[in-house]
């Protein structure tokens, strides 16, 4: 029996990228990639930064595995795109370098918003990093 002075339980609903919205934003980040010819590597999280799909375009170079991955939980932790980050560093303020373990401020990773909430981030490494994030655009543009 549940006492009048108890406090309430509230559980939170949250909306999450499914595998399947995943694949689909892998294939229209893919898409963008292969009309410009480049390879590059796509990396989709969750909101904690988790991996849920990595996709590795062909003759995309190996050091990109990792950095797509890390850019793409970086904007997911801090809920913006690592451009800011980038910036940041770059005007001086390298505080930010300390903020979190392996953060990586550099242009490539956008949040993924659903609601006004972060539910995820696509990263993006192979070209140049606005080229990158150009890519992650796409991504990140069918959820919209």
């Amino acid at each position: 029996m549940a006492r009048d002075d108890a406090p309430s339980i509230k559980l939170l609903d949250r909306k999450a990228i499914s595998l399947a919205l995943a694949k689909e934003m892998v294939a229209a980040a893919e898409a963008e990639a292969a009309r410009n010819s480049w390879n590059v590597v796509i990396a989709v999280v969750d909101e904690g930064g988790h991996l849920i799909l990595l996709h590795r375009m062909d003759d995309t170079q190996s050091a990109s595995v990792e950095v797509a991955q890390r850019k793409a939980r970086t904007s997911a932790m801090f809920r913006r795109p690592t451009k800011m980050l980038e910036d940041a560093v770059k005007n001086g303020r390298t505080a930010v370098l300390n903020l979190a373990q392996d953060i990586t401020p550099v242009q490539g990773a956008l949040p993924v918003v659903s609601g006004g909430r972060v539910i995820g981030a696509v990263g993006v490494s192979g070209v140049n990093s606005d080229q990158d994030e150009q890519v992650a655009k796409a991504a990140v543009d069918l959820v919209k």
